[in-house]
């Protein structure tokens, strides 16, 4: 019999009290013609259970979501990895006019500065007064390389700062995927810590091979407007190099492993069924179905791993 998915025991006891006492039971096993009680019951050839009935509340209440299966694209994907660099036209180096000791520092390491802003006071020893020196840029101050007292050179680096609101990530390729790689494949970004992906395109390739890894160097620009991205930060990047046209595809998200086969869950009403299905090709979002479900089956694309669950306790159940 296509079993019910219970949410908890009360509402299993809820449900199975309402189906036996207010109204027939609604599955395909509780069906009069016996002919074809296998099709009928939602079982496969050695009897066990291959659908489950979800009222739609529950399914509500538990996050069951279907979509049409349908034509789609398939990406050609290659990973790699990925450092966040500043770009070199956001980047300035504060330095002393004159030489001449610091009587004051008036920014610290991390601060957003504006351009114009006073950073330090010196007192010049050429003219005996003291001069201020401002930010060239509006930025993040990255490195400061003063101290109150300490005798500043004449050109000596007091400030770095960089405008962080754009960043490059600098894509790390090795070996012949270098060759697949050219300006204006998609990139997405991931950042390792959260998980958080953003969306860009390789820029350029630079010429030069990079010394210490002996990789070629791709360059995409990154948003970072809400300056969640640090530079020198590691990141993980999926490059797309072709999409490819596939005639019936699904979200990764819908498959399921059961009995060494693939399925996918197809809702008809309130009856989901596993069906075994045939793979192509996949990327890092979609999978590509050559057999087993046709365009326009309602496909359970999220909490399918629960209908799996329990149809396998249906069946251990049964074992017993």
């Amino acid at each position: 019999m296509t079993p019910r998915l219970p949410t908890h025991a009360l509402a299993l006891a809820l449900l199975t009290a309402l189906a036996g006492c207010s109204a027939p039971d609604r599955t395909p096993a509780a069906t009069a013609d016996q002919g074809d009680q296998h099709a009928e019951a939602g079982e496969d050839a050695h009897g066990h259970d291959t659908a489950v009935v979800v009222p739609d509340a529950i399914a509500r209440d538990i996050g069951l979501r279907t979509a049409p299966a349908g034509p789609g694209t398939i990406a050609d994907q290659h990973e790699v990895q990925g450092l966040l660099t500043t770009l070199e036209t956001g980047n300035a180096r504060v330095t002393a006019r004159f030489p001449g000791p610091i009587r004051r520092l008036h920014a610290e390491l991390g601060d957003v500065v504006r351009a114009g802003q006073p950073l330090a006071t010196i007192d010049s020893n050429l003219s005996l007064s003291a001069y201020t020196v401002t930010a060239p840029i509006a930025g993040t101050v990255l490195a400061r390389d003063a101290a109150v007292g300490q005798v500043a050179g004449e050109g000596a680096v007091l400030y770095e700062i960089a405008d962080l609101s754009t960043l490059w990530v600098d894509l790390h390729v090795y070996g012949r995927d270098a060759e697949h790689l050219a300006p204006g494949s998609p990139v997405t970004i991931t950042r390792l810590g959260d998980g958080a992906t953003a969306q860009t395109r390789i820029e350029r390739v630079l010429p030069a091979t990079a010394t210490a890894s002996q990789s070629t160097v791709s360059r995409a620009r990154l948003d970072n407007a809400d300056g969640q991205w640090r530079p020198g930060a590691a990141v993980r990047a999926q490059v797309t190099v072709s999409l490819q046209q596939a005639a019936l595809v699904v979200p990764l998200s819908a498959l399921q492993r059961m009995d060494e086969r693939d399925v996918v869950f197809v809702r008809e009403g309130e009856r989901y069924e596993a069906r075994p299905v045939s793979l192509g090709r996949r990327d890092a979002q979609q999978v590509e179905i050559l057999d087993g479900i046709a365009a326009g089956d309602d496909v359970v694309i999220a909490q399918s791993y629960t209908l799996k669950a329990d149809l396998e306790k249906a069946g251990a159940t049964h074992a017993h």
